[in-house]
């Protein structure tokens, strides 16, 4: 019987060759401290998202923030659904033939797993761009990048993510347990078939393909801020863009050294074959380097936010005594001020105005 066809049994067959064992007592521990944490961090950073978006609804930052909140909202859900699933096997004795048989549960703990998954990493590439086309393109933003566009992009986000992680229901292809008994994924072991091989490379090809996104936009966008920065010498209306660049830049790293080992093994299981030598704890080690990112992204907005990094700056600025960077930076504006920045900096015309009112006020 071919079981990577046959629903029922397929999750199961697994269990039969099992090399990969985990200490029960310190595998609960951990997974309860780390969903306990999660779920905490990312309650807090929904709070502080909400209540920065009450106060700029009608400002630039307002698009980024509903994008930041959207992100935080899916991790919480990931740790809450994946956390309390994970609880629930290393509690039952990984005992999957016992409360598994029509393969349910596993079919939900991988579409759960593949969702929350690239969801994050979809969003945080989405996030990447909408900074990119708000600092290179401000009155395009501003005119076209409503909070109503941004819910729609969230939501064809959600339904993209949804529909990869149906993908193998779809085509009547069951998840698989996988060697170490406590969780559902692709088939990631003796991987003959080419749809196999296809899910693993489009799961890691995708998130691979949104940390590069996520890397060329920020690339760009620091970029242009700095050179708009040099070229204006404007000290207002650019201090919000600072701060979202330095949280999308921490998203960013932290992603990629989270993702990257698990995106990686993926990719070498689905190219290598049956042929790959990624062992059951190499690849438990990457999950748990991947879950990693959904604790440590929270952290981004409670703690690069505008009022500690210029406590940061105050203490580092009393320690070391020198002048870093001048604080007139972190004043907030609205966005005409940012608009009127990138229309002077981008209009010659502008330019030469702004050059002879001096000129006009002292022939008066």
């Amino acid at each position: 019987m071919n079981s990577s066809k046959s629903p029922g049994l397929a999750g199961l067959g697994i269990l039969k060759n099992t090399t990969c064992h985990t200490e029960k007592k310190i595998s609960v521990f951990f997974s309860i401290i780390f969903m306990t944490v999660g779920i905490l961090s990312n309650s807090l950073a929904i709070a502080i998202l909400m209540k920065a978006y009450q106060r700029f609804r009608q400002k630039s930052k307002a698009s980024f923030l509903l994008l930041a909140s959207g992100l935080v909202v899916t991790d919480l859900f990931g740790h809450l659904i994946n956390g309390a699933i994970a609880v629930f096997v290393y509690a039952s004795d990984k005992d999957w033939i016992r409360f598994n048989q029509s393969n349910i549960l596993c079919s939900v703990f991988g579409i759960c797993m593949v969702f929350f998954g690239l969801c994050p990493l979809f969003l945080g590439s989405v996030m990447a761009v909408e900074r990119c086309i708000g600092v290179t393109k401000p009155i395009f933003h501003s005119t076209k990048m409503t909070s109503k566009h941004v819910k729609m992009m969230l939501t064809m986000v959600c339904l993209f993510a949804v529909l990869i992680a149906l993908l193998p229901i779809l085509r009547f292809r069951a998840y698989q347990i996988q060697a170490s008994r406590t969780w559902c994924f692709y088939k990631t072991e003796h991987v003959e078939d080419w749809e196999d091989r296809f899910y693993l490379l489009l799961f890691s090809c995708l998130g691979l393909l949104a940390l590069a996104i996520s890397f060329l936009c920020n690339a760009v966008t620091g970029i242009t801020l700095l050179r708009v920065k040099l070229k204006s010498q404007q000290r207002q209306g650019r201090s919000h863009h600072f701060e979202m660049i330095i949280q999308l830049l921490a998203i960013m790293c932290v992603s990629c050294i989270c993702w990257s080992p698990f995106l990686v093994t993926m990719a070498r299981i689905g190219i290598n074959e049956s042929r790959s030598k990624e062992t059951c704890e190499t690849i438990l080690f990457a999950l748990r380097m991947a879950t990693w990112n959904q604790i440590l992204d929270p952290w981004v907005y409670i703690l690069l936010r505008k009022a500690v990094l210029k406590n940061l700056y105050k203490i580092t600025r009393g320690c070391c005594g020198v002048h870093i960077i001048n604080l007139h930076m972190w004043e907030l504006s609205s966005i005409k001020n940012s608009l009127k920045v990138a229309a002077i900096s981008e209009s010659p015309v502008s330019s030469k105005q702004i050059n002879l009112q001096p000129l006009s006020s002292v022939g008066q």
